[in-house]
């Protein structure tokens, strides 16, 4: 949030679309936005942002939303043990999602769930089995959208990783208070990093894909409707890209277009929902990262 506070405090009258996690409410920035008369658009990636916009987009085209869900995932394309991951983005944000409390919508109520929570064992056309956990991914959605009732954000990996991610969280290795070993006081959390993250750094030329299912439900004109949306997406070989450095940054850059032509002027911070409440950005930002090869299809 630092970051993006410096950004909308120090570069007045600049647009701002931004991608990086933060655990405060985006909108506390909100008033200062408005004050410097900029538009800021926050977590614009892949998950959170594109999801968000999807549901943006079809809110505004609806009557009535009655339920969202978004199942997504980046993974290597070779599975090697024990842990069958490598992480294409933070490796520490990787670990939060291991350990901070899910929040998602249940008949009109917040409610809060362990990560890791709730597993389930999905098919996946082309690439078989996964398992599914709650995350805390709706951030911004919760407030954005209260009149939904029901509402989920689940994060995939490989069979078997939920249980491995539980031993080591149970076991308290990613506590961050400091215990004393041998005279040396030290973070379970820092010699958990120290060991962990070596084995899940991508090194040059590792594949990787991101997928991704977005399903939202509700009313139109009287009638149920239902809208999914899927995303197979892999490392590019051409330009030796990963994927979720793909999926994510050309959501952003997608986005950074549509401002620059003006599609959308909002003043103040915005998720990326209220980018997709405008007619037609969703559309845009769609082309522009089919251009790029990463491509929607409609489920």
């Amino acid at each position: 949030l630092m970051d993006v506070r410096a950004a909308v405090a120090y570069e007045a009258g600049k647009p701002l679309v931004d991608i990086s996690f933060f655990d405060e409410d985006c909108f506390e920035l909100d008033a200062l936005a408005k004050q410097q008369n900029l538009t800021a658009i926050v977590d614009c990636g892949i998950a959170p942002g594109c999801h968000n916009i999807i549901l943006g987009d079809l809110s505004r085209q609806w009557d009535r939303i009655t339920s969202f869900e978004t199942l997504v995932g980046g993974l290597p394309v070779i599975r090697t043990w024990p842990y069958e991951y490598k992480a294409g983005f933070s490796p520490i944000d990787v670990i939060e999602e291991y350990t901070r409390p899910t929040r998602y919508v249940k008949d009109g109520k917040v409610v809060v769930y362990l990560a890791l929570s709730e597993p389930e064992l999905l098919d996946f056309p082309g690439l078989g089995t996964l398992e599914s956990f709650n995350t805390d991914g709706l951030r911004s959605l919760i407030k954005s959208f209260p009149g939904i009732p029901d509402m989920k954000e689940k994060t995939l990996r490989y069979p078997g990783h939920i249980e491995k991610m539980r031993m080591l969280r149970e076991s308290g290795f990613f506590n961050k208070e400091k215990i004393r070993v041998a005279g040396v006081d030290i973070s379970p959390l820092d010699l958990t990093t120290a060991l962990l993250f070596p084995m899940w750094f991508m090194e040059e030329g590792d594949e990787d894909f991101t997928v991704m299912r977005v399903t939202v439900e509700g009313e139109k004109d009287g009638h149920p409707v239902r809208h999914q949306l899927n995303l197979l997406d892999r490392y590019d070989r051409a330009t030796k890209t990963t994927s979720m450095a793909r999926t994510t940054g050309y959501t952003c850059t997608a986005t950074v277009r549509l401002l620059a032509k003006g599609g959308f002027q909002r003043k103040g911070i915005s998720p990326p929902e209220f980018v997709g409440q405008e007619p037609g950005a969703w559309a845009f930002i769609r082309e522009d990262m089919a251009k790029r090869g990463v491509v929607f299809t409609e489920g």
